[in-house]
């Protein structure tokens, strides 16, 4: 079984060895950043499981991160903050963050946090494998099972690899998937390019988005990678 990715954002390097150290201690695989801007490359990047966030960063505030997060992705995060006051830990959570923790704290009770939202995790990725055996998303329906792909009453024949391709984005709605992602997951390497990868993609495209200024479903992300929109999302873009 994978052991989970932790990103931890914190700019006081006491602060992130101390939760690097125990994160490596318990056998969790972590990454680090110390800015905002730097969280949000690495959330698109390689998608980790969950992240602990300092608010006080130095180029951006904590709160603006969760909602830029949220904007794409269900990721998981944990503050860990100096902020005390009510209103801090309000907005923080009605941003969307899942669980507030405030410095100083102990490493005990931050292992527990992390425990309780890593099991939310997995109960919820169990329960979608159970109940997800068919993907829908507007008139898209895709058949795990079957391995059949529809739109509205139409069925869509799709190459493997076109298969493949769009129960990875399905699996994956809302989310950025990277260049590289997406070639890992595929073929397993890097062996395709982009180029290749675009060719691939713009197939696709063309079978399920008929006529594509009406049902947009894929966007592009130029020069980072692909996402589905969800039923119901703005379209203009990609």
């Amino acid at each position: 079984m994978n052991k989970p990715l932790i990103l931890v954002v914190e700019d006081d390097k006491p602060i992130r060895k101390l939760i690097t150290t125990t994160l490596e201690t318990q056998g969790y695989k972590y990454h680090t950043a110390e800015t905002g801007e730097a969280s949000i490359l690495e959330a698109v990047s390689n998608q980790p499981d969950l992240m602990i966030l300092d608010l006080g960063l130095p180029d951006m505030d904590g709160v603006e991160i969760i909602r830029k997060i949220r904007a794409w992705s269900n990721l998981p995060i944990i503050v860990v903050s100096a902020r005390s006051e009510d209103r801090d830990k309000i907005d923080a959570l009605d941003a969307g963050a899942d669980d507030y923790l405030t410095k100083p704290f102990s490493v005990e009770e931050l292992l527990a946090r992390l425990r309780v939202s890593l099991r939310r995790i997995r109960y919820d990725s169990e329960k979608l494998q159970k109940d997800a055996s068919v993907f829908t998303n507007g008139n898209l329906r895709i058949d795990y099972a079957a391995g059949c792909v529809w739109m509205g009453q139409e069925e869509i024949h799709l190459t493997p690899i076109e298969y493949k391709l769009l129960c990875l984005l399905a699996k994956n709605a809302g989310k950025v998937l990277t260049h590289n992602y997406i070639l890992r997951e595929i073929w397993g390497s890097l062996t395709y390019d982009v180029p290749a990868l675009r060719v691939f993609m713009a197939t696709l495209r063309k079978k399920i988005e008929k006529p594509p200024a009406q049902s947009k479903i894929i966007q592009t992300h130029i020069g980072v990678g692909y996402r589905m929109l969800q039923s119901g999302e703005d379209s203009k873009l990609g």
